[in-house]
């Protein structure tokens, strides 16, 4: 990942006293939400703390958020939370599966731009909230001597609560750099070709898997307040096209495919329908087999293992429905890497050829 084997050297002509630096690699720094470093309390409210005090997260004013925050949804979320990430926590590697994906991504990434680009490229990654931090990766790549920094929110769809608080933290970041590298972030990729094909072959090979077809295949959507879309939150619209490029890709009719949209949070009214109480209902029309996918989301992570794996698929079983089956996200697969890859090197156009 992060290659800091540059050597520092005094620029020259520069005066015998002047410090080493080290200049002229670009760095590309991914980033995604963040995980806590435990599924115990304390790790948990920490986690959830700095997740819920983000005002692209949660907009109301301060004054009237962070009394019911900290006195009452702190004391009792992060067992809640805790419990549902202990159920699918990696063991093993004492991390969240999205930490470990995350991980995987980027040493595939890294594998990919190097044979691209060679070493003038160092790719690592970071988290929005919790660790590593963004801050402190962007201070690693101007020390290992990047000057350009590509940064890429793994989002396919731009949101505030998303793409936006990505970027403001890396914003962030650059305003406590001396001196600053030149940067760009990358935009939402929800209609590259690429990551179309890469979530339609998911789709097929999962479907050839199994034996019975199933009725209609619902694309799962995190959720937002209807009132961020009625602001300008273009994330409705890119998620309906979304489903639209996928459909046409794989030749299906509008019956076969559905948006929804899952994680509703606090007493407004989201985007509809919601994917709990929408699969329930195909279950009551008849529709005995679906197949459920989430392609807001470049990684498997708490809202789909446990979330989509067992809230949502409990609320279809329950209504009546026969087979649920949960297509995994494009995690550290081929061709998303080769998406994501094609993705930053359009963005690096001007700066590496």
């Amino acid at each position: 990942m992060l290659d800091a084997t540059q050597p520092a050297a005094r620029p020259q002509h520069a005066p015998a006293d002047h410090p080493p630096i080290r200049i002229g690699k670009v760095g590309i720094l991914l980033a995604n939400l963040g995980t806590p470093d435990n599924y115990t309390y304390w790790p948990m409210r920490r986690y959830l703390n700095e997740f819920l005090s983000d005002q692209r997260v949660i907009d109301y004013p301060a004054w009237k958020w962070q009394p019911l925050l900290q006195l009452i949804i702190l004391t009792k979320r992060p067992f809640t939370s805790g419990a549902a990430y202990k159920s699918i926590w990696n063991h093993d590697r004492g991390e969240s599966p999205l930490m470990t994906i995350t991980k995987d991504q980027t040493a595939k990434m890294s594998e990919a731009l190097h044979a691209r680009y060679g070493n003038r490229v160092m790719v690592d990654f970071c988290m929005r909230y919790g660790n590593p931090s963004t801050k402190s990766k962007v201070r690693a790549m101007v020390e290992a001597g990047c000057d350009r920094i590509l940064f890429f929110p793994l989002y396919p769809h731009y949101a505030g609560a998303t793409s936006a608080t990505a970027n403001d933290q890396f914003f962030r970041a650059l305003m406590d750099e001396t001196w600053q590298p030149s940067s760009r972030t990358v935009p939402a990729y929800f209609d590259e070709p690429a990551y179309i094909d890469a979530l339609a072959q998911s789709i097929e090979t999962a479907y050839a898997k199994l034996d019975d077809r199933p009725d209609i295949l619902v694309c799962s959507y995190h959720g937002m307040p209807e009132r961020y879309l009625q602001q300008g939150d273009p994330y409705h619209c890119q998620c309906v096209k979304t489903t639209r490029l996928l459909k046409e890709r794989l030749g299906w009719q509008d019956t076969d495919i559905v948006s929804t949209f899952q994680s509703r949070f606090g007493p407004e009214e989201w985007l509809k329908p919601y994917t709990v109480d929408h699969v329930a209902e195909l279950a009551r029309q008849g529709k005995k087999k679906i197949a459920v996918c989430a392609p807001a989301f470049s990684a498997d992570c708490i809202e789909t293992l446990e979330e989509i794996n067992e809230e949502i698929k409990e609320s279809f079983e329950e209504a009546g429905g026969e087979a649920f089956t949960y297509i995994p996200c494009l995690n550290d697969d081929a061709a998303h890497i080769a998406a994501l890859s094609k993705v930053v090197g359009d963005n690096l156009k001007g700066w590496l050829e």
